[in-house]
């Protein structure tokens, strides 16, 4: 071997051992993304959601698309979030998702306290890909109000007697309220709060005030729970890249929840009026990328199985 070789290969050593692993060939870190949508508008019977005239939404959102655009970010699993009303459509969205395995489970839509509440959630429970449902500012519902109807709460005991997680639907400062209320009323509940970096904020002083109380409390709780999703924002109709933009935000609500209770989710494919996966990608790890490492597995993978307790389905989703 000539000089300069070895003196070639003593410096590649030298940078191995300062440089980020992944350079030199090792897989990049697993995500599990918790926050993504399916639905098939060409289905016989149509979807409720999204609209006929949405031109980015109104396609297919499917499993295998999804991949597609995914699997170069060592995309290992994904939680699908119902995005229906309609009963029959927790049973469409189970064939769905039992069908593909990187999908390792689904939120449904109930409605606690309803006539058959309990006889459809213990069905829908009888398959491990069922983790919960969904419940807030969608489909015309009120959490707070609806709190109050007999047999609600009752149902939201089951549902934690059940092991299976609450998530709630764009958040904003009456809607935070209403999951404080509940996680007063069933402290055992795993509840799962969505797309707060989005919430919109309340303009007056006091209201602003009791907002920032109110997620000081949920922050104390151990089992709530926040994805930092719908992150991307546009300003002049151009996406904001730059993540010293975010971050004023986003650290706040990190250090509200800590480390151990923050999830990643993309909010695919509604995310694409904003922005596109790989730009939502991109944004987001741009942000954690402050963060130490043990910090973005947290983020991107370790919280998901705390908050869904969720099972593998494939040999890479075995995550220690």
């Amino acid at each position: 071997m000539q000089r300069r070789d070895i003196l070639k290969l003593a410096v590649l050593g030298a940078a191995e051992s300062v440089l980020p692993k992944k350079v030199f060939g090792e897989a990049p870190a697993p995500i599990i993304d918790t926050h993504i949508h399916l639905f098939d508008p060409t289905r016989p019977e149509g979807v409720p959601w999204p609209p006929k005239d949405d031109a980015a939404l109104y396609k297919q959102a499917l499993p295998g698309r999804y991949t597609t655009l995914t699997a170069k970010h060592h995309v290992v699993g994904a939680i699908a979030v119902e995005a229906s009303p309609l009963l029959t459509d927790n049973d469409w969205l189970l064939r769905v998702v039992g069908n593909h395995p990187v999908m390792v489970g689904m939120i449904g839509d109930l409605i606690p306290g309803s006539q058959n509440y309990m006889a459809d959630l213990e069905r829908l429970h009888r398959d491990p890909l069922f983790l919960g449902i969904r419940y807030g500012n969608l489909w015309d519902r009120d959490l707070s109000t609806d709190l109050e109807k007999p047999g609600f709460v009752d149902g939201l005991k089951a549902l934690a007697q059940a092991g299976l997680v609450l998530d709630s639907a764009n958040p904003d400062a009456k809607l935070i309220r209403a999951i404080r209320t509940v996680g007063e009323r069933v402290p055992e509940l795993r509840i799962v709060i969505d797309h707060l970096p989005n919430a919109k904020l309340p303009t007056q002083k006091a209201e602003l005030d009791q907002y920032w109380a109110d997620l000081k409390y949920l922050g104390q709780r151990p089992n709530v729970f926040v994805k930092l999703s719908e992150i991307p924002t546009r300003r002049d109709g151009r996406l904001v890249t730059d993540a010293g933009a975010y971050r004023g935000r986003l650290d706040r609500l990190w250090f509200l929840f800590g480390e151990d209770r923050v999830l990643f989710g993309s909010d695919w494919p509604n995310s694409d009026h904003v922005a596109t996966y790989d730009e939502t990608l991109s944004i987001v790890q741009s942000y954690t990328s402050t963060k130490d490492p043990g910090a973005q597995a947290k983020y991107f993978w370790k919280n998901s199985i705390a908050a869904y307790k969720w099972k593998p389905r494939r040999q890479d989703q075995h995550l220690t």
